[in-house]
């Protein structure tokens, strides 16, 4: 049975000043450029069956820099919708709304922790398709694979809210006994 890996993208200038970034189509900076290339090393040992990828330029260049060939796009798997708060800080949506947590509540004009969870949901359904062949990777965006890792392991979308991840970072999700787990989580 193979593993899902999750690649987050490479830096991008929003994601170095803590700006909420969705629909919004950058570039990644100089530092996610060498981000992604070393993710490379990290899996040259792995034999991808599929390659999934959010349709966003940031994960589309994260991948090629990292030598995978992207085998199928999905909006699915694009970052969460934060509508209203696009290209805003969580300090500066706290100043005005200061119980606002995005994983419970989720965006203003956006999207729900619901509608990403259905999603998430049938991007995990998916890829758990080819899993019988081997690895997949799945490349996004830092909100939307927190909630794919907690939808791997059964938990709400709630749940993404505690998994941290950083960019161009990797994460397994594998099984336990059966059961899905999570292997490695945030490894940089």
């Amino acid at each position: 049975m193979g593993e899902i890996v999750l690649i987050r993208h490479g830096q991008t200038e929003w994601s170095a000043n803590g700006k909420h970034t969705s629909y919004t189509d950058l570039d990644l900076t100089a530092e996610g450029e060498r981000q992604a290339r070393a993710v490379a090393a990290r899996i040259k040992d792995r034999d991808f069956v599929a390659v999934i990828s959010s349709p966003r330029r940031r994960a589309l260049r994260t991948a090629e820099l990292a030598g995978l060939t992207v085998t199928e796009t999905t909006e699915d798997l694009a970052e969460w919708n934060y509508g209203e708060y696009e290209g805003i800080t969580s300090a500066t949506i706290h100043e005005t709304n200061p119980g606002w947590w995005l994983f419970r509540d989720g965006a203003p004009g956006g999207e729900s922790p619901e509608q990403i969870g259905e999603r998430i949901d049938r991007v995990l359904a998916h890829a758990r398709e080819l899993l019988d062949r081997g690895d997949v990777a799945l490349i996004g965006h830092g909100h939307a694979l927190r909630v794919t890792g907690a939808r791997w392991i059964e938990m709400p979308t709630e749940g993404g809210g505690r998994l941290k991840l950083g960019t161009a970072t990797l994460s397994i999700l594998g099984f336990d006994h059966g059961r899905p787990a999570i292997d490695t989580w945030n490894a940089a």
